[in-house]
């Protein structure tokens, strides 16, 4: 399949389909409307994972010290009360099981990641403060993303207070750390950027751009869904041809789609294709 085959069988998917392509720290192989802002859904925490890792390098807290897990939480409206996590709508029980306890936040950072844990983003966007996540963000080269609240703040949410996310700022942010492993940039130090890469490589739902790569495979992702929206974005590691990048975003009507099955397929289908060309990538 040719990428303008790609693109015209894209064209054919109602709703937006954003996507970008291509080696780390390189120019693009293949875009779609790449810098089409999406709403976030979780690929926003790996934004929050980055500014983590940021105050950890600059001693500003202790990646195994442990803190408080609460569910109690500061809304970004300024007059807005407090808020709180519903837990049905978690992905991950076990930072709940510590509720009242303790939990490291490289712990947390860990279960934010590669179990989607809400509740884990909320107690670490507390610890780091928002400021610290946009930073994180202006330092991967991002034009359009923002994390403007946390998870289920909805006094924010009414007030137009949210976080998008783009392809292209994805791959930015993906890419800057895949190459940061390797050598010092602007993210993080060579050491943090190959454990973040690590947790990433650890992520337990791989139901979109995973399952259109070939069993065992690496892949350090992260992916995001709400109802009409699925989103994937990672660094694709094979072991006969250089790393690439690659992040899809899709956005539908919600009340047009009971369940995400059909994206994630999607999402599968262009990983795939990406894979069939890996050889031939730019860069």
């Amino acid at each position: 399949m040719t990428w303008d085959d790609l693109d015209a069988r894209l064209d054919r998917v109602p709703g937006t389909v954003s996507a970008y392509l291509g080696r780390p720290d390189a120019p693009p192989t293949w875009t779609r409307t790449p810098d089409a802002t999406h709403y976030a859904a979780s690929t926003m925490k790996v934004a929050v994972l980055l500014a983590l890792h940021r105050a950890a390098g600059a001693d500003a807290l202790d990646l195994d010290a442990p803190v408080p897990v609460v569910n109690d939480f500061t809304s970004a409206r300024p007059d807005a009360p407090r808020f709180t996590c519903a837990r049905p709508y978690d992905n991950d029980d076990a930072v709940w099981q510590r509720l009242g306890g303790r939990a490291t936040p490289r712990w947390l950072a860990d279960r934010m990641i590669t179990r989607s844990s809400n509740l884990a983003t909320n107690l670490i966007i507390e610890l780091l403060g928002l400021p610290a996540v946009a930073e994180a963000w202006r330092l991967a080269g991002a034009r359009h993303s923002v994390t403007g609240r946390g998870i289920e703040d909805a006094a924010a949410r009414e007030a137009g207070i949210t976080n998008l996310v783009t392809p292209a700022d994805l791959a930015a942010l993906l890419g800057g750390l895949a190459v940061g492993a390797h050598r010092p940039g602007p993210l993080a130090s060579p050491a943090a950027c190959a454990a973040m890469v690590d947790v990433l490589l650890d992520q337990r739902h791989r139901d979109d751009l995973a399952a259109g790569l070939p069993a065992g495979t690496r892949i350090a992702h992260k992916n995001g869904w709400v109802r009409g929206v699925r989103h994937s974005a990672g660094v694709v590691l094979p072991d006969d041809a250089p790393a690439y990048v690659i992040a899809v975003c899709t956005t539908t009507d919600p009340t047009a789609t009971p369940d995400d099955s059909d994206a994630c397929r999607l999402l599968a289908e262009v990983s795939a294709t990406a894979w069939a060309a890996r050889h031939d990538l730019t860069g």
